[in-house]
């Protein structure tokens, strides 16, 4: 009689797969993990950059404006003016100015509306290449920060008008989620993570003022502290990231710093 092969088939028993299925499921659960987390990862840090590059443009851009503010003066023509067709004063102010003359000065960090920590309006030809048919070749630029939006205005300079009511008009949002001069719940939070950026947990001027003073710069909180004697604008701009950090759930939080030098005498 002829024996028979026996033939033996291997495979995997019922508790070998689960065990196998168990362990595919805990590596797909920690891949899974590990790309939630790098995309949020991802985003906070767009987020960060995005507030950084809103923040560094919007400080070239004020830096330029004050730059070139107050010209042309003046001194540039051969007879005199009409007032529309040059910039009579760097910096425009409230109360008292007068757009065909130049008004009474107000004191900064006294009794002047604008300019202010958190206001400013410049008097300026920003678009020399610009040829208007009545000669209003200058503009007032303000900018003013509202709650935690910076806004940016430009209006035409028109003689006899007052410039605050004028650019009051015209503001656009120009920076979101700015932290200068937030409410005192926030400035706490993000002192509790930031804690140098906000000096004993006060607001931070936005501008701050140089003034020509004999023949030197003091801040404008001096004597001498008039829109007429500014010369140069430190900026500081503090913008926060529309969400938290996506690990650490805490504020993320930009600060730029710039100068404008005010070129132009106004003599």
């Amino acid at each position: 009689m002829r024996a028979q092969d026996k033939r033996v088939e291997a495979g995997f028993s019922l508790l070998e797969f689960m065990i196998a299925a168990g362990l595919f499921v805990v590596l797909c659960g920690v891949a899974f993990g590990l790309l939630a987390v790098c995309q949020n990862s991802y985003q906070t840090e767009s987020q960060v950059l995005s507030s950084f590059q809103d923040a560094r443009l919007a400080v070239d851009q004020m830096v330029r404006d004050i730059n070139i503010a107050g010209y042309p003066p003046p001194n540039q023509f051969g007879e005199a003016p009409q007032a529309s067709s040059y910039a009579q004063t760097p910096v425009a102010w409230q109360p008292n100015y007068v757009a065909g003359g130049a008004g009474v000065p107000c004191s900064i960090g006294g009794n002047c509306t604008t300019p202010n920590q958190f206001d400013l309006i410049i008097e300026s030809n920003i678009d020399p290449l610009q040829d208007l048919p009545n000669g209003e070749d200058v503009e007032w630029v303000r900018y003013q920060l509202q709650g935690t939006t910076l806004f940016r205005g430009v209006a035409q300079k028109t003689s006899g008008a007052d410039p605050d009511a004028a650019t009051q008009a015209v503001l656009v949002p120009f920076v979101q989620n700015v932290m200068n001069n937030a409410s005192a719940a926030q400035i706490a939070q993000l002192t509790a993570t930031y804690p140098t950026m906000f000096p004993g947990g006060a607001p931070v001027p936005i501008f701050t003022y140089l003034c020509d003073n004999t023949g030197t710069l003091q801040p404008c909180t001096t004597s001498g502290g008039t829109p007429l004697n500014i010369r140069d604008v430190q900026i500081t701009l503090i913008v926060q990231a529309p969400q938290p950090d996506a690990t650490t759930r805490l504020p993320r939080v930009v600060q730029l710093q710039g100068r404008g030098h005010r070129v132009n005498p106004m003599s």
